[in-house]
Parts: structure tokens; C-alpha cells; sequence
């Protein structure tokens, strides 16, 4: 098969197409003739060189497939050669072949393209884990998606939309504002001309937000917590611009607030299986209705993959970056 292959860690060029062996379903997996992957922050990180896989996954890039079942272990009881799936990976998404854990892997919904369904994996299980299950989002409180135009933020928004939220977004210009608030956001803050925390909290009547879903880190982490609203929770879920903060206890302590973050990729796959079984009940339902999609601004090839790198690196996209077997 054809799989990208980081030869070393760097920028975009060094994603080199390379022909390596098919991998072969251990006892509860699958093994997936790729129709999409998704191309996702975390991968950029790994050609960095700063996200190494975790102990045993490939070294190839790539965190989401969709695609037809090729092969399936021993143990693999659900799937079948021949059905169409999508699937959550530790690695292995760039390339023509990929396994995944059967219990990591979902139907794809009715309604929805094979190769749009590469989109889904990551984005759904990252916004239903925190957003719902750490987060304990419910209905008529208020969330705030910090990059509402990413794959991670076009799906909060519709998520928490569809289940009686009422979303705020920020993102970095007005086209990508007017797209959040189609997808389902109340309002939406160019953050490069606006002071996020200022407008909301005058939004909200002086109350605050209930939920926040940041990806942003230190730079916004004081005016999150100032902006939350009682017993309200800050969902920390990457760190793309700072680590390292300061809080006021004295806030946390009066507001009762609860800050949480996560990462997906070093959950066990009984973790991540129950993540899935949750999505395919709760939210599979919304997807086959229209209500909820993966919005996908631009395919590649997947020989292409380093042209699909530097365009997530220049920020202009909108949604889903997707690379084509």
C-alpha cells in the first residue's frame, strides 16, 4: 500500500508518500480500505516532532478514517467484510490501509458520503467526551466554542445547538463569525477585533457562560474563567498557544467553578469504545436527520498530504481538511 511517512521532524515536505505492507487486523480489529482521513492539529504536531504516537501505534500520521472493511480479526463479532465504517485511530490514517480497534469503529450514518464520513471520528468523539460527558452540558445553558471554525468547533457548535444549547463562537475573521452562526451559534466574535469576554458577559446579562470549550491555553485562560459563569466549567482540550497560566482561587472558590481538560489519543479502547457506543446512540440519530454534519472545506489526494498540512497551517480554512485514498 501507499502511506505517508514523516521522514524526519519538520514542516510539510518532509510528509513523503512511501510504499510499505499492508497492516495486518490484530484479534479485535479491522482492517479498513481507506476512503478519507481527516487531517487534524495533532498530526501537524506529530511531523513536528512534538506528539510521538503512543507505545505501539504506527509512526504514520493520521487519527480518523472512513472507509469499506477489508479484513477482520478473529474476535470481531459486529463487522463484516464489506461494510462501510468510520473510525477513531491512534495512528495510521494516512495511507491506503488502516486497522482499528472494532469497538473504535461506527456505522456510517445514513444519509452521509463515504468520503465525508473521514471528517466525523475525531472531531465527534472529542466534542461529545468533554462537551457532554465532562462538561455535562444540558439543555438552555450556554456554551462558548473557542475556534468555532475549526473541525472541532463546527462540530461543538452543531452539537450543542441540536441538544437545546444556546452557542456563542469566537473566531478569527467576520466571514468565519457568519459561518459559525449559520451552523447554529447565537452569536459570533471576531476575537482579532473584539474583546471576547467584555461582549459575552454583557450578552449574558452580566451572568456569564456556563460551559467554555478552549483550545487557545494561557492567553485566554484568565478572561475564561472570569467570563464563567456559577458552577460554571472550563473544558481545556488542547493548549495551541501557552501552557502555563495563572488563576485566582478566590474566583474559583465563590463561583464554584470546575476546570477540566483531556486528551483523546491515550485513552484505552474500552474508553474510547464507550465514547463510540454513546455517540451512535445519541448523536447518529442527529446526524442521519441533517441536523449535525461534518462540514468539509477541501479534499486531497492522499499523495497530497503536505499541501493539505500547509493549508491548515495557514488558518483559512472552515471545517473538515480531508485526504482521499
Amino acid at each position: 500500500m501507499i502511506a505517508i511517512a514523516i521522514s524526519k521532524p519538520g514542516g510539510p515536505e518532509v510528509l513523503q508518500p512511501v510504499e510499505m505492507p499492508a497492516p495486518t487486523p490484530g484479534m479485535r480489529e479491522v482492517l479498513i480500505r481507506v476512503a478519507a482521513a481527516g487531517v487534524n492539529r495533532p498530526d501537524l504536531m506529530q511531523r513536528e516532532g512534538k506528539y510521538p504516537p503512543p507505545p505501539g501505534a504506527t509512526d504514520v500520521p493520521g487519527l480518523e478514517v472512513s472507509g469499506t472493511v477489508a479484513a477482520c480479526g478473529p474476535a470481531v463479532t459486529r463487522w463484516r467484510e464489506g461494510d462501510e465504517v468510520c473510525a477513531l485511530v491512534s495512528g495510521g490514517g494516512y495511507a491506503e490501509f488502516c486497522v482499528a480497534p472494532d469497538a473504535q469503529c461506527l456505522p456510517l450514518p445514513r444519509n452521509l458520503d463515504l468520503v465525508s464520513a473521514g471528517g466525523i471520528p475525531e472531531t465527534f468523539f472529542t466534542v461529545w467526551m468533554n462537551v457532554f460527558e465532562r462538561g455535562r452540558l444540558r439543555e438552555g445553558e450556554s456554551i462558548l466554542v473557542h475556534g468555532g471554525a475549526s473541525g472541532i468547533g463546527t462540530t461543538a457548535i452543531q452539537m450543542a445547538h441540536a441538544f437545546g444549547a444556546r452557542v456563542y463562537a469566537t473566531a478569527g475573521t467576520d466571514e468565519k463569525c457568519r459561518a459559525c452562526e449559520r451552523l447554529g451559534a447565537e452569536h459570533a466574535i471576531n476575537y482579532k477585533t473584539e474583546d471576547f469576554a467584555g461582549a459575552l458577559m454583557k450578552l449574558s446579562g452580566g451572568r456569564g457562560i456556563d460551559v467554555i470549550l478552549d483550545l487557545v491555553g494561557a492567553p485566554y485562560f484568565t478572561r475564561n474563567v472570569d467570563l464563567l459563569a456559577v458552577e460554571g466549567r472550563l473544558l481545556q482540550i488542547a493548549v495551541l498557544h501557552g501552557a502555563r497560566a495563572e488563576i485566582n482561587l478566590m474566583r474559583l472558590l465563590r463561583q464554584r467553578l470546575t476546570i477540566t481538560g483531556s486528551v483523546l489519543r491515550a485513552r484505552t479502547v474500552d474508553e474510547k469504545g464507550a465514547i463510540a457506543r454513546a455517540l451512535e446512540g445519541a448523536v447518529w440519530p442527529l446526524v442521519e436527520a441533517g441536523r449535525v454534519r461534518p462540514v468539509i472545506y477541501a479534499r486531497f489526494p492522499l499523495r497530497q498530504a503536505a499541501e493539505a498540512h500547509r493549508l491548515m497551517e495557514s488558518g483559512s480554512h472552515i471545517g473538515k481538511i480531508l485526504l482521499t485514498a
